[in-house]
């Protein structure tokens, strides 16, 4: 079998069989397979395409590639949840107490933050004391004892993605359907959960801008999910704005807490008790209502900021912290950012919002680039809100002495002010499993 004769086959649009994909993708971690043999390779599946079969394979010989975990030694079905990134999202930071209350293991292995978007690693790190890279034994004993535990990915996980993305990145196959299922499914797939909720975010802050593209994209991977044998469902969520108010680590940290405590803001909230809904419900504990039920339970009763203590604290952080904000790292600078006219606010541009909040020091540009847990901003208007000039749109939290303006000037512009208030817009927009999609 020569390599360049996949790549023939793939270009010519043909359908790569079980043992070519295999071959391409074990000889590409080997370094059997040039680099430059693998970006043709990856430009042939951009033009071509992949049907499901062929993604469902590719992505499990990606995720065989590397190490697997092996959760069969917690006891119970073990159900993950994967967002595809956008502004203020910290669904992890309620989702997983609150099914961890439940009764439902979450093992859950998580990601640094680039770009724009927020990586939920980075805002635990922002509590004082807490460690996210910890021992693989001990991981296993935290979620045996308590339920739950959240940390860093193993960095010898499919091997195979981190090759094939380092080049995608730099040659232009990044939007390919299949290449960005199969790149986050081998992930979740060597993670090793029965069971997978996937939170598809669709507009200016998300990868997938419509509706319709990211249907597209959940579509494949529940396809994958479920050829693996995983149960798997996905919700289409709307990212035309930052979810919450906050953004930033240490901010959505409070925010997140704030929600535990059932003072959070609406939308989070909504998202977060679908999202539990949909864990519990592959979990086994009910119809979609008894599901929902249970996870709003969890919050008025308290349970779940008490699971989420008892995970910060397990591993090593001052959960005292969650009762007490002070105990945070607090910023050097804070200003306020107002509003220019009157109006309504029509819309906000969610990724201009995670490049203020990078600007200020929230974000990185490299994974090896160090954040500033400080930074970041509140707002205090969402879409449809009216607004009176003058007003304040938000507040911004820096350590940079120097970056108030242009932070200032990239906000202002993210905010569109119109004389007439908006259509509101729906949250989830859409259910994908097994059967089809569900449009909301």
């Amino acid at each position: 079998m020569r390599i360049v004769d996949l790549i023939i086959k793939k270009r010519n649009g043909l359908r790569l069989s079980d043992e070519e994909i295999a071959f391409f993708v074990n000889g590409s971690v080997s370094g059997e397979i040039a680099d430059y043999q693998i970006t043709a390779m990856l430009m042939a599946i951009w033009f071509s395409g992949m049907d499901a079969h062929e993604t469902a394979v590719l992505t499990d010989c990606m995720a065989r590639s590397g190490d697997m975990m092996d959760l069969s030694s917690i006891p119970g079905i073990k159900v993950d949840k994967h967002s595809t990134g956008g502004v203020g999202d910290k669904t992890t930071l309620v989702v997983a107490p609150i099914v961890a209350a439940c009764g439902v293991p979450v093992a859950k292995m998580s990601g640094r933050g680039l770009g724009h978007t927020g990586g939920t690693l980075d805002k635990l790190e922002s509590i004082p004391g807490m460690s996210v890279n910890i021992p693989e034994e001990r991981f296993f004993d935290i979620v045996r004892s308590i339920g739950l535990s959240v940390i860093g990915q193993s960095g010898d996980m499919a091997r195979a993605d981190k090759i094939f993305y380092a080049l995608r990145d730099v040659t232009g196959t990044v939007d390919s359907i299949p290449l960005i299922a199969s790149s986050i499914m081998s992930k979740k797939l060597a993670a090793g959960a029965d069971a997978i909720v996937l939170d598809v975010k669709s507009g200016s802050g998300a990868f997938m801008k419509t509706p319709e593209s990211a249907a597209k994209l959940a579509e494949a991977m529940v396809s994958i999910g479920e050829a693996n044998g995983r149960r798997t469902v996905a919700l289409i969520t709307d990212m035309a704005q930052p979810l919450g108010f906050a953004v930033g680590n240490s901010l959505e940290v409070i925010e997140a807490v704030d929600t535990l405590r059932l003072r959070g803001p609406a939308d989070l909230t909504e998202l977060c008790l679908r999202l539990s809904s949909e864990m519990l419900y592959l979990a086994g504990k009910g119809d979609a209502a008894k599901c929902r039920s249970l996870a709003q339970k969890m919050l008025e009763n308290g349970a779940a900021l008490e699971k989420f203590k008892a995970m910060v604290s397990a591993q090593g952080g001052d959960a005292a912290a969650l009762d007490d904000v002070s105990m945070f790292k607090h910023a050097d600078f804070h200003f306020v950012v107002h509003a220019s006219e009157d109006g309504y606010i029509s819309s906000i541009d969610a990724e201009a919002v995670g490049l203020t909040a990078s600007l200020l020091g929230a974000g990185r540009s490299l994974k090896t680039d160090p954040v500033d847990h400080s930074a970041g901003l509140v707002m205090h208007k969402k879409i449809g809100d009216k607004v009176t000039r003058g007003e304040a749109l938000a507040e911004l939290f820096t350590s940079k002495n120097c970056v108030e303006d242009e932070a200032s000037r990239l906000f202002s512009g993210a905010i569109g002010i119109s004389a007439v208030p908006p259509s509101p817009q729906k949250l989830v927009r859409a259910r994908v499993t097994k059967d089809g999609t569900e449009w909301c």
